[in-house]
């Protein structure tokens, strides 16, 4: 077993345009001081990385690198979770995911799909110029309108769909597999990969590629109602990346897990801060221990009531006192009676 690598902190929802937020070594000075030991970068906020100079340039990437370690940091992973949304879009969203890409490839689909590619491809070789093995992203969707579907589905179309989601992932997975990089795919509400069932449609599609990996965050089957502890069971020897998110499911006479159309405080399900939900985090961290989980538990903070700040300070003291620094020896080795063939053979009366 191995102890888990943390605490680490998602940058994405603290950078800002005021210091310490609004720089990648101010930010990273701020989540030192207290108590992280890595960030997850978010490729698409120039505050952070140029990704195609740090794909084009190891010496641009050795930089970025030197900036987080100077800090006392490490860079657990890179995230393309908005790029990786914009490789498969269903055209009833278009509009609302053009704000993901550049101006450039505004209200043209196909070169806005040219263009995720073509980020998630230089992720691939940021991630080996910095020596990262795990890269966090989200899968796109062509499929999720119809998920509850009325009128019904119609025959052929699921299939069709993941089809069509692999034929776009796979190169994307080829070349990955040729820096040496898991894609970890956070399965998510909004994606086609959203729970196991789809994980594994998509699995068989891409021939069970080794590098379409998970990035594993309990809180997001809190509001599905799905059995996130039995979910590692299930899918520990692909979770190489992992997300420390809280959540509650709280359902009343008027409301459940479709949410009324309300904002995230009037939601039946609703994200918190790490320890704030119902997540048993316990559970987890000893199942990803037992598993031998080698990665980072990254605090993504996501809450609707708490501040971002009190947040992050909370999150780093939750996950150091959630990781398990995994023992040496079993418990009753003082009572070791010392073995051989002959001596067991012996007590088994043969």
């Amino acid at each position: 077993m191995t102890t888990i690598k943390g605490p680490a902190i998602f940058l994405a929802q603290f950078l800002g345009d005021t210091a310490p937020f609004n720089s990648l070594e101010s930010i990273c000075k701020w989540a030192k001081s207290l108590g992280f030991e890595g960030v997850q970068i978010p490729t698409w906020d120039p505050r952070c990385i140029d990704l195609q100079k740090a794909a084009e340039s190891k010496t641009y990437a050795d930089e970025i690198k030197g900036i987080v370690n100077s800090c006392g940091m490490e860079i657990t992973e890179l995230s393309t979770h908005l790029q990786g949304q914009l490789v498969a879009v269903n055209p009833a969203y278009d509009l609302l995911f053009d704000g993901f890409a550049p101006a450039s490839v505004h209200n043209n689909p196909k070169a806005r799909t040219e263009w995720a590619v073509q980020q998630l491809k230089y992720a691939a070789i940021a991630s080996k110029h910095m020596g990262i093995t795990a890269h966090a992203t989200f899968s796109g969707s062509l499929l999720w309108h119809t998920w509850h579907p009325w009128p019904q589905r119609p025959a052929g179309l699921v299939d069709a769909g993941f089809k069509e989601l692999a034929k776009r992932w796979l190169p994307i997975l080829d070349h990955f597999d040729q820096h040496g990089v898991d894609v970890c795919y956070e399965i998510h509400p909004g994606e086609d990969l959203f729970d196991g069932v789809t994980y594994e449609m998509f699995l068989e599609k891409v021939n069970n590629h080794s590098r379409a990996c998970l990035l594993y965050d309990p809180s997001h089957f809190v509001l599905q109602c799905l059995d996130y502890v039995q979910y590692i069971d299930h899918y520990h020897e692909r979770i190489k990346a992992f997300h420390v998110k809280d959540a509650e499911f709280n359902s009343t006479g008027k409301q459940g897990t479709f949410g009324g159309y309300q904002n995230w405080a009037d939601r039946a399900g609703r994200y918190r801060s790490p320890g704030d939900g119902q997540v048993d985090f316990k559970r987890i961290f000893s199942k990803l221990t037992q598993y031998d989980f080698k990665g980072w538990a990254v605090m993504e903070w996501e809450c609707c009531i708490k501040h971002p700040e009190d947040g992050a300070r909370e999150g780093a003291a939750f996950i150091k006192d959630h990781i398990i620094r995994v023992t040496e020896r079993a418990f009753d080795d003082f009572a070791g009676t010392g073995s051989n063939e002959e001596f067991n053979r012996k007590i088994l009366g043969i």
